[in-house]
């Protein structure tokens, strides 16, 4: 984690002073603000994704730099061999971009399967750590089609300065700005199913398999462009945005199915003593979560950090006790659970709850 918040910083400064160098001024302005704008929203939309049981933010912070400055380094150094080889336009569009890009970034997720597995618990962990290492790997890509507009102009509006720059924002800023981790998404689901699975073998097919996904999204994409027929593209852009909805609606479902899992549980739990009956209330909806941790502000620092606590423990807890009943969980699962359940009952002096209604 370390290493990859030293790479943010020299890859921020990298990416500041390659823009200011290659543009003008105004042009090097332009292409930053513009690759900014959508970046917040994107966060925003993977936060409330999260909420139900947040990863630690490192991780997904560490995710996020991954993609846009050692993925985009990787990318362009991977793509250069193939362009001194003497790759053609199309060849470098539709089959070395999406092969390197999506190898580049999937590399974020494999190291966390095989180092870090505890943090993917399912399939919408690993969608969101996909997502946020697509959302800084187009972020960083966006700086440099822009400023490539600003000088030159996308050759389908004949145009350059800042009508390409902001023609170009458009199509990738507000039209297409979720395209990247829509693509890399593939390899998350499937290294969210993997994590699932006992036998290496079915691991490794389901990562192998969720790659091409990856790689096929995107080359489909891709080669939208490359026809330069706008019929072409909008059907790719349809297919994308149903396959879009589809993962949102999927990821809903399991949020809910997730969530009465979780109730499941903690009901469970009560009843073998480690919890009160009439703090499970607090532990679940987000609004009474909000009340709870309201509630024990009133009573001090200590209060409001110990309810916040345990109740992220609590989540904790479920999920991994969810792991035990399914069946896959593992001695390090077991002991994690029992730590967190010893955590929890250490911070019990320091809670205040509600009054039961």
């Amino acid at each position: 984690v370390v290493l990859v918040w030293i790479a943010a910083v020299a890859g921020a400064i990298f990416v500041v002073l390659t823009a200011l160098i290659q543009a003008s001024g105004a042009g090097a302005t332009l292409s930053l603000t513009y690759a900014i704008i959508p970046v917040p929203a994107m966060l925003l939309m993977y936060w409330w994704i999260d909420r139900v049981e947040p990863e630690p933010f490192r991780y997904k912070a560490a995710a996020f730099i991954w993609g846009a400055v050692i993925a985009t380094s990787l990318a362009i150094a991977g793509s250069a061999v193939f362009f001194f080889a003497g790759a053609s336009d199309v060849v470098m569009t539709v089959v070395v971009a999406p092969v390197v890009e999506e190898a580049t970034k999937g590399l974020f997720l494999l190291v966390v399967l095989l180092r870090a597995r505890k943090i993917i618990h399912g399939v919408v962990d690993g969608m969101i750590l996909a997502g946020l290492v697509g959302v800084g790997f187009a972020a960083v890509e966006n700086v440099i089609y822009y400023v490539a507009a600003y000088f030159e102009g996308p050759e389908l509006f004949q145009v350059s300065g800042f009508a390409a720059t902001t023609s170009t924002f458009v199509m990738r800023g507000l039209i297409s700005p979720l395209a990247h981790p829509l693509f890399t998404s593939m390899l998350g689901i499937a290294i969210g199913l993997a994590v699932a699975q006992k036998s290496w073998a079915v691991r490794i097919l389901l990562v192998v398999g969720g790659y091409l996904g990856s790689v096929a999204l995107h080359a489909f994409w891709n080669g939208s462009a490359v026809t330069e027929s706008w019929a072409a593209f909008v059907v790719t852009y349809l297919c994308m945005a149903v396959l879009l909805l589809g993962l949102f609606v999927a990821i809903i479902l399991l949020r809910i199915r997730e969530m009465k899992s979780m109730r499941a549980t903690l009901i469970e739990l009560s009843e073998m003593g480690w919890l009160h009956p009439a703090e499970v209330g607090h532990l679940l909806r987000f609004s009474r979560r909000r009340q709870a941790r309201k509630y024990a502000a009133q009573h001090g620092p200590h209060a409001a950090q110990a309810m916040k606590e345990y109740q992220k423990l609590a989540t904790e807890v479920a999920f991994l006790h969810q792991l035990t009943v399914t069946g896959r969980s593992n001695a390090f699962d077991a002991r994690q659970a029992q730590g967190v359940l010893e955590h929890m009952w250490a911070l019990r002096p320091w809670l205040r709850f509600p009054p039961a209604l």
